[in-house]
């Protein structure tokens, strides 16, 4: 979730007030680290470290920064820790070349053995060096810019976007591969970013870049070309009239429909993470061989956590206790000791309810985890492995994109644990991707007819009862109705009284699970009552139940996770229908700092 930032201009000026403006507008991607870099004609001038931006930018004076052009990058640690060393610019061998990446490049430890082994200066694990000694290994052969790039593209295995330039070149270069990137040009000179925000405070006129193309900037103009073959390419110049706030959803009318549409990216970049981090191995070693494992969390991580022990019973064999924060410490915290294990989550890492059943388990001596969104919280300081979210920042009230993502660990785990490798998780961005695309409309049509009601179930069996869970919290939190969120085959157990013309039951059906929901959905059809069921089509839910939300054919185990999707959607589309802001519900609040 990182960003950059770069500027050419017409002549030699302070650029480090400009540098530190653009960065605090990418803050929002979520980052931990910030760095800046101008060039000159002769020299290159690179600060950075970890830490917020205001705070390096006062340590290291990056307002005082000169050249004619710049580069700035906040990062968000994927390879290598955060550090000075590994935040971004980087520089190559000799110190004459600078760039900054945003997305993750893959194969980056193959390439830093290969770099190593051709005799550069590597002083990093980042994968945005491995960038720019990518460009440099052909520098070095005598080939010009633009053919180093394009022979480095076919190099740098994975999704990224990247700036670079040199000394003794009035220019800047960048490449598109995945990741965002657009160009803007304005009086004097040209900028590129990753996101429209840190560039319309400077002009209005932008360039969207596609996949596989390089933009080379010069002051007053800038030269599109193919990274195929290099023929220049012509493109249109967009100006901009949106206003700021706008541009930051990304053209969404809310941060949460905006958060909802990252999930098949955030996944993404959370599997990535999982499949270099160390932690999960000393995860997975203390788990194995633990007396007892609990998943500890409040709210929306405690439904994942409902899903995780799930996942971790099914695919592990490995028997898990979910419980919510507060209730850990009376309950449990007595009973518990070295011997067993704790995993703590939390999207904000702040969550005092969390903390308080972390600092209770942490006296007992029991081994602690964390699964957070925020490097640099509480939580990640004081558990001894953490494994973070990747999500970047999460405005939007409502959780939707850390839910899934912490759905996903845990399921990457289970599968670890299990004897897998991971890769069967492979193909869940696309899914997820593919699961927004269909049941968008189809959540739309339906809003209108649930819209009316105040009083609604959410249900589910097995690894659906948490996404039960979390639907109905969704509805609860924006849509302001009342949503109770149950095991299905707990509703006859009383709750089926509730049921009179038209209410609406929702069931969320995994494929395995279909027989023993048509029941459900049964008992409520033949009172009168509207199901509605989620799930991968199937004839038995279409001639049963009311409507039914089709979900793309998966393996089961993705299913329940699938079913998150629209029912996101659908809490958005009543919460705007009932006049609500979504982004941010009554008496809510994101990071819940009291007991």
């Amino acid at each position: 979730m990182c960003g950059i930032f770069g500027i050419v201009t017409d002549k030699e000026q302070n650029l480090g007030p400009v540098l530190i403006e653009a960065a605090r507008r990418l803050m929002y991607r979520g980052y931990d680290s910030v760095g800046a870099a101008t060039i000159s004609a002769d020299r290159i001038d690179l600060r950075k470290d970890v830490g917020r931006v205001d705070d390096v930018a006062e340590k290291y004076k990056i307002a005082e920064m000169n050249g004619q052009r710049g580069i700035t990058q906040l990062r968000w640690a994927t390879f290598g820790e955060p550090s000075q060393v590994n935040s971004q610019p980087h520089l190559d061998s000799d110190g004459d070349l600078v760039g900054a990446h945003n997305g993750n490049v893959v194969n980056n430890v193959e390439l830093r053995e290969q770099f190593m082994a051709e005799g550069m200066t590597v002083r990093s694990q980042n994968d945005g060096e491995s960038c720019v000694h990518a460009v440099e290994r052909y520098i070095d052969q005598g080939k010009d810019f633009i053919e180093a790039i394009r022979l480095a593209y076919a190099d740098l295995k994975g999704d990224y976007a990247f700036v670079i330039g040199r000394i003794n070149d009035d220019r800047l270069y960048a490449i598109k591969k995945g990741s965002g990137l657009v160009v803007g040009i304005g009086d004097g000179f040209t900028c590129v970013s990753s996101d429209l925000p840190s560039i319309l405070p400077l002009t209005r006129k932008v360039i969207r870049l596609e996949d596989g193309e390089i933009i080379t900037m010069h002051s007053d103009r800038v030269e599109l070309r193919s990274v195929t073959d290099g023929h220049l390419i012509q493109r249109d110049v967009d100006l901009i009239t949106e206003e700021m706030s706008a541009v930051q959803k990304g053209g969404f009318d809310h941060f949460m429909l905006k958060e909802i549409h990252e999930q098949p990216q955030t996944a993404r970049e959370v599997l990535h993470r999982l499949g270099s981090d160390p932690g999960v191995k000393g995860i997975l070693e203390k788990i194995t061989n633990a007396r007892q494992v609990y998943f500890i969390g409040c709210g929306t991580s405690y439904h994942a956590c409902l899903a995780g022990s799930v996942f971790f019973a099914q695919l592990a064999g490995k028997a898990v206790i979910p419980v919510l924060a507060p209730q850990f410490i009376p309950q449990y915290a007595p009973a518990v000791g070295p011997e067993d294990v704790g995993v703590f989550v939390s999207q904000s890492g702040e969550t005092k309810d969390v903390l308080n059943a972390l600092q209770a388990a942490s006296e007992t001596g029991m081994t602690c985890f964390g699964i957070a969104n925020v490097i640099g919280s509480t939580l990640t300081r004081k558990t001894s492995i953490w494994l973070p979210l990747s999500c970047g920042y999460e405005i939007s009230v409502p959780a939707t994109k850390t839910f899934t993502n912490q759905v996903i660990i845990f399921l990457y785990l289970a599968d670890r644990m299990g004897g897998g490798d991971g890769k069967a998780l492979d193909d869940l961005p696309e899914l997820i991707e593919q699961t927004i695309r269909t049941t968008g409309r189809q959540v739309e049509v339906l809003a209108p007819l649930v819209n009316p009601w105040n009083d609604m179930y959410c249900l589910g069996y097995g690894a659906t009862y948490p996404i039960a869970l979390e639907g109905a919290l969704k509805l609860k939190e924006i849509t302001y109705a009342h949503c109770e969120g149950m095991l299905s085959t707990e509703f006859k157990h009383g709750p089926l009284s509730a049921v009179t013309a038209g209410f609406p039951v929702f069931f969320v059906a995994g494929p395995e699970d279909t027989a023993l929901i048509v029941s459900g959905i049964n008992e409520v059809t033949c009172r009168g009552g509207r199901a509605i069921a989620i799930g991968e089509a199937d004839k038995q839910l279409k001639v049963n139940a009311s409507e039914v939300i089709d979900l793309p054919h998966s393996n089961p185990v993705f299913a329940p996770l699938l079913a998150v999707i629209p029912l996101q959607l659908l809490s958005y589309h009543l919460s705007i229908a009932r006049g609500y802001d979504p982004d941010y519900p009554r008496n809510l609040s994101k990071t819940l700092t009291v007991d």
